[in-house]
């Protein structure tokens, strides 16, 4: 259908697998899952409720007959009792005991939770899948010398894998956030209305403990840990920001990525895949965009907007809650992971098939390399005898001529050739050559690559040899 707008993070940036998980087919499966979970809890703890109320329910667990459910919300204005309606009328004999002693909150809280629980790890899988593409790509280059820059300006030398170690080093600390939110998830639990119980307590005649060891088996039958000790009738909205904030750390190092790649593909030293069909632009038949590079930076500048949405949805829950949040849930909770798992989607792809041009580099060091050499060259010559003020004013002479020859008359960077025709040098003009050898200029910059993903990436690595084997396929 062409004349209805359609989610573009559905149609061209998010994979099956994560738009299937925030879909209404597994939204409401898990509904009915809950509903089967409460049940047999009740049933184990005493309440009148058959075996075969619960055999019928699970016969229908996944089969939702969906148009009875619409038509029922119309009627009824209220999607969890529409719902409740159509499982009861396919489990017929278990109609008077589906949902029982619950509110809303306990299938649409706790289904959302399993869900975001869900997106959550593959999030994580993704996240790992590029730091191994990214670590055997920073081994592969730890010791290519690059020019490194502060303020954008050419500062000192690095190497392209060193580099490639500062994106690796704000993935591993998203990893480490992503992880404490994952060993961290609640569910809302059997809280009732306002979350006081009070309805299960009428159920179980006051007697608490079971109440208590109703939540307990609920919680244990759908394989998380534990439930919130307190709440209202909502999980706590503050779960929600914690959320969109690991999602929007994601994103902020995935946008710092494809924005050196940006910079670095305009510097024609690196450059992102281009397909040989591909078309840059509709006027300049030889352009190569950073395309992928770009919609990252798109997507994630929508991921990294939205903390401060659930910021507000968490501070204005009035007492016990209030249904602002309904509809504002069902966009950015599903529309973050959407958006974030395109953006690792394109993450992926450029990091397996990232170009580097080497010789390209090697010009750009060349023609600053004269400048950043200059200290070494001042202390070689006093080391032999030179006068450091007299040859310290002579290189400055000599670098603000040279300078002039780059910038005011486009010419090649002649500071060595000048130094090596003054007599004042001469100490130094046998050496000079091997002096400005790139390697001596890069520190311990290999060596630091190769101790960082050795300590701080490769355990990641080893403990999710599954997720390494990821690839992502992009759309468009």
């Amino acid at each position: 259908m062409n004349d209805i707008y359609e989610n573009p993070l559905i149609t061209r940036y998010a994979s099956k697998e994560m738009a299937k998980n925030f879909s209404d087919d597994t939204r409401f499966k898990l509904w009915r899952k809950l509903w089967i979970a409460l049940a047999e809890s009740e049933k184990e703890l005493g309440l009148n409720i058959t075996e075969r109320q619960i055999e019928e329910m699970k016969q229908y667990a996944d089969d939702i007959n969906y148009e009875v459910a619409q038509e029922r919300e119309k009627e009824v204005r209220h999607d969890v009792m529409a719902h409740v309606y159509a499982f009861g009328m396919q489990a017929k004999s278990a109609k008077p005991i589906i949902h029982l002693g619950a509110t809303s909150c306990y299938v649409t809280d706790n289904a959302e939770i399993i869900m975001i629980k869900n997106a959550l790890e593959m999030v994580r899988d993704k996240l790992v899948a590029v730091m191994d593409k990214l670590s055997a790509f920073a081994l592969k280059y730890k010791s290519l010398p690059t020019l490194g820059f502060t303020h954008l300006q050419p500062a000192q030398l690095t190497t392209v894998g060193k580099r490639a170690c500062l994106w690796l080093q704000d993935l591993a600390m998203d990893y480490e956030n992503l992880n404490h939110l994952l060993k961290t998830i609640k569910l809302r639990g059997v809280k009732g209305t306002t979350g006081t119980q009070a309805s299960f307590m009428s159920l179980f005649d006051g007697d608490g403990e079971k109440v208590k060891a109703l939540e307990k088996a609920v919680v244990s039958r759908l394989g998380i840990k534990s439930a919130y000790g307190v709440t209202g009738q909502t999980y706590p909205r503050k779960f929600d920001y914690n959320v969109m904030s690991v999602l929007s750390q994601i994103a902020q190092s995935a946008y710092k990525f494809a924005n050196d790649l940006r910079i670095l593909q305009n510097m024609k030293e690196m450059e992102e895949p281009f397909e040989k069909t591909q078309i840059g632009s509709s006027a300049m038949a030889y352009k190569r965009n950073p395309m992928r590079s770009e919609r990252i930076c798109g997507l994630a500048r929508f991921v990294i907007s939205l903390p401060v949405n659930e910021a507000v949805t968490s501070s204005t829950q009035w007492l016990e809650r209030t249904l602002d949040d309904s509809a504002n849930k069902r966009i950015t909770i599903a529309q973050a992971f959407l958006a974030l798992d395109g953006v690792l989607n394109l993450y992926l792809n450029i990091s397996e098939n990232m170009v580097v041009y080497e010789k390209v580099i090697g010009k750009h060091i060349a023609a600053e390399l004269p400048f950043m050499s200059t200290e070494v060259i001042l202390m070689e010559c006093v080391k032999a005898g030179g006068d450091r003020q007299q040859l310290h004013e002579l290189i400055r002479e000599h670098s603000m001529e040279s300078a002039k020859v780059v910038k005011r008359d486009g010419g090649e960077n002649d500071l060595i050739s000048r130094i090596k025709k003054d007599e004042n040098f001469k100490a130094i003009h046998s050496t000079i050559d091997s002096i400005l050898d790139p390697k001596n200029f890069i520190g311990r910059a290999e060596r630091q690559t190769e101790e960082f993903i050795e300590t701080e990436i490769q355990p990641i690595l080893e403990k999710n040899k599954k997720s390494r084997k990821i690839s992502a396929q992009i759309n468009v």
